[in-house]
C-alpha cells in the first residue's frame, strides 16, 4: 500500500515539475552552468595567454605554450559542442576526461600536510569528481537518444 501512495505522490510531483524542469530552456541553462567554469577558464586563458603559460609552467606541463593552446581549444570547443548539441556526448566525455586529469594534477590533497589547505584541496578534489560525473551523465543521456548506425 505504501508504494502505491508514494507512486501517486511522486507522479503528481513529477507532473507539476515537468513543465519547468523538462523544458529545453532549462536544459540548456543546466548545460551552460555545467560548462561555465570551462568557458570562463578558456576565455581568461585566451585573453591572458601569458597567464595561461604561467599556469602550465606551474603544473610542470611542457612545452607550456602548446599545452595552453590545447587547454583553451578543449575548454571552449568541448563547451561549444555541449551547448550547441552537436556531438554533445563527445564534448561531455572530453571535459570529463580533462577534469579528471586536471584534478589529479592540481589537487593532490593527499600530499599536503593536515590543515586548512589540505581540507580545501580535498573538498575541491571531490567537487571536481562530481563535475566529471555530471559530464559522464550528459554523455550517457545524449547517447541514449541515438540509434546505432
Amino acid at each position: 500500500m505504501k508504494n502505491n501512495v508514494n507512486s501517486g505522490i511522486e507522479g503528481r510531483l513529477a507532473t507539476l515539475a515537468r513543465p519547468l524542469f523538462g523544458s529545453r530552456a532549462l536544459q540548456w541553462l543546466a548545460y551552460l552552468g555545467l560548462c561555465a567554469a570551462y568557458l570562463q577558464g578558456g576565455l581568461v586563458k585566451l585573453t591572458d595567454f601569458a597567464g595561461a603559460i604561467g599556469e602550465m609552467n606551474h603544473f610542470g606541463l611542457a612545452p607550456a605554450p602548446v599545452f595552453a593552446v590545447l587547454v583553451i581549444v578543449l575548454e571552449l570547443g568541448a563547451s561549444a559542442l555541449i551547448l550547441c548539441g552537436r556531438l554533445r556526448w563527445l564534448g561531455a566525455l572530453a571535459l570529463a576526461g580533462f577534469t579528471l586529469l586536471a584534478t589529479f594534477i592540481a589537487l593532490r590533497f593527499w600530499m599536503l600536510p593536515a590543515g586548512q589547505e589540505r581540507f580545501m584541496a580535498a573538498n575541491s578534489f571531490f567537487e571536481h569528481l562530481g563535475l566529471a560525473g555530471g559530464f559522464l551523465l550528459v554523455a550517457w543521456l545524449d547517447l541514449q537518444g541515438r540509434e546505432p548506425a
